[in-house]
């Protein structure tokens, strides 16, 4: 059955599934809050379609609004698949099908999770890091094209993947995602991207940090220069690497990025007072 097909049977247009994403995309974080995290944003995207749903009897729709207010949290570009796939289990319920309340805040607790750590996996250890090794690299040379590359691609992919997903949630149903899910799509997605975002950030440190030791030993008539005669044989650009692993080992250990910022730069100013960097 066709996209047109199914709306021509559904009480929902097109239109009415288009509006809820929008507002999902711009009010997602509205009145965030650490009781209900999204719970709000995502009924305010809904209402239209519980509207249009439930409008006719009061009970039915303040029942709604009250199952949409549970406390819910996702990553909200790939987890956007769960609001088109709620919008079609809410029109379902709205048809006369037996859809619980269980059923459909099971289906959001059970999604939420598993997608907001595909979504930040893709996003921020995958997209991100590409489009900033790209715009840096531009931007680098005093070129303002590489700032206003990123600031158009970043939300232009992410819208793109954001509405795409929705309509396919409402789409597929269930039942889709939950056959998706099941296979190992999911998990070589994640392998390839968490592998291509490593690369991606292995080639930004060996780009953007630049660190070297003007240290130099004289042995006899020779000399020996610590950076490019000891650490540039055994490996190039380990001062960076090393620099690099050190802040991630401290942001691990939970610190703010300020106190390392700090630390870092108290190193730097300590080894360029005594001539090591």
């Amino acid at each position: 059955m066709s996209e047109q097909e199914k709306m021509e049977q559904n009480l929902l247009k097109k239109s009415d599934v288009v509006k809820s994403f929008w507002l999902w995309m711009f009010f997602y974080v509205s009145n965030y809050n650490y009781e209900r995290l999204m719970a709000n944003g995502f009924v305010h995207a809904l209402s239209p379609v519980l509207k249009k749903l439930y409008g006719h009897d009061k009970e039915e729709m303040k029942a709604a609004l009250q199952r949409h207010l549970a406390f819910f949290n996702t990553e909200p570009h790939f987890g956007s698949i769960i609001g088109g796939m709620t919008i079609a289990l809410e029109e379902q319920r709205a048809k006369g099908k037996p859809i619980s309340d269980q059923m459909i805040n099971g289906l959001k607790t059970g999604l939420m999770g598993p997608l907001a750590g595909i979504g930040d996996t893709l996003w921020q250890g995958t997209l991100t890091p590409i489009l900033l090794s790209f715009a840096l690299s531009i931007s680098a040379q005093g070129n303002l094209i590489g700032v206003g590359l990123y600031m158009i691609l970043m939300p232009l992919i992410m819208f793109t993947i954001a509405y795409n997903l929705w309509m396919k949630g409402y789409f597929l149903g269930r039942e889709g995602l939950q056959k998706l899910m099941a296979g190992n799509m999911i998990q070589k997605v994640m392998t390839v991207a968490q592998t291509m975002g490593g690369i991606v950030l292995g080639g930004l440190t060996a780009s953007f940090v630049t660190l070297s030791s003007p240290v130099s030993f004289h042995l006899g008539e020779s000399v020996l220069k610590l950076q490019a005669d000891v650490l540039d044989k055994l490996l190039l650009g380990l001062l960076p690497l090393v620099m690099t692993l050190f802040t991630l080992h401290l942001l691990n250990r939970k610190m703010k990025s300020t106190t390392v910022l700090c630390i870092i730069a108290g190193i730097s100013g300590i080894g360029a007072a005594l001539g090591i960097f």
